[in-house]
């Protein structure tokens, strides 16, 4: 069953950076170049607080507040969008589905992500900045040309150390995704796969074989965070390069 928790650990982890992609950007340039310095230090503070909230916590309001309403947001997709594969059902249940996890995940991305990038982005080089506004660029549009090229590399970096983070999740994924041993890429279905949440869910009454088995999933796991941040350094040091 490990290549289904595999698969639906990797979908999931994925869908939740796409969905929080944007918001770092968005969090990290607004932080930076739109807002004072008193503001910028309260907001900061208040993001580096989220992303030391336990992931208990996360789980527990995608259960208990996210998830009513999540149901109801895949049901309009799978109405309007259910044409595509990906966004068919086989039965209209839209509760702990792949969809609602990625939501947590997104959040539970977004802070850390969003430190990295915007650390990045303020080192960006000011004089280039001040000539694109010499030239008469807007500030969007200097920012643009020089800030997000500049800060590829972080972006890239922090997005991945939130891959790291999506695909280890264990509580928050298995309190809103209900687990099924078979391999499946329709994220509004009510079922899916993830590795850590499998672990946690059958090591308290495992057998000597399941605890072996479990042992195993974990070793694959670990294989493919180690893989996730090898191929982060390689793409950072290139992107760096090349804006260098």
């Amino acid at each position: 069953g490990v290549a289904a928790m595999l698969v639906g650990s990797i979908i999931v982890a994925t869908m939740a950076m796409i969905m929080a992609l944007p918001f770092v950007i968005g969090t990290s340039l607004f932080l930076e170049y739109y807002i004072g310095k008193k503001l910028r230090a309260v907001l900061v503070s208040i993001l580096d607080l989220m992303a030391s909230i336990p992931s208990i916590i996360y789980g527990l309001w995608g259960y208990l507040v996210l998830m009513p309403s999540a149901a109801g947001w895949a049901e309009s997709i799978n109405k309007y969008f259910g044409w595509i594969p990906f966004f068919k059902v086989d039965v209209e249940n839209f509760d702990a589905s792949p969809f609602i996890s990625a939501l947590v995940l997104g959040l539970m991305i977004i802070p850390i992500a969003s430190s990295v990038t915007r650390e990045v982005y303020s080192r960006a080089p000011q004089d280039q900045i001040s000539a694109a506004y010499a030239l008469g660029s807007s500030r969007w549009g200097a920012l643009k040309a020089v800030v997000l090229p500049f800060g590829r590399s972080g972006l890239i970096g922090g997005m991945l150390l939130g891959l790291g983070r999506a695909l280890g999740e264990t509580v928050a994924v298995l309190l809103t995704l209900n687990l099924v041993f078979e391999v499946k890429f329709q994220v509004l279905a009510s079922a899916g796969g993830n590795v850590a949440s499998l672990i946690a869910s059958r090591i308290g009454e495992a057998g000597p074989s399941e605890i072996k088995a479990l042992m195993a999933a974990g070793l694959v796991l670990f294989i493919l965070t180690l893989l996730v941040n090898f191929g982060a350094s390689i793409i950072v040091s290139r992107t760096s390069k090349v804006a260098q």
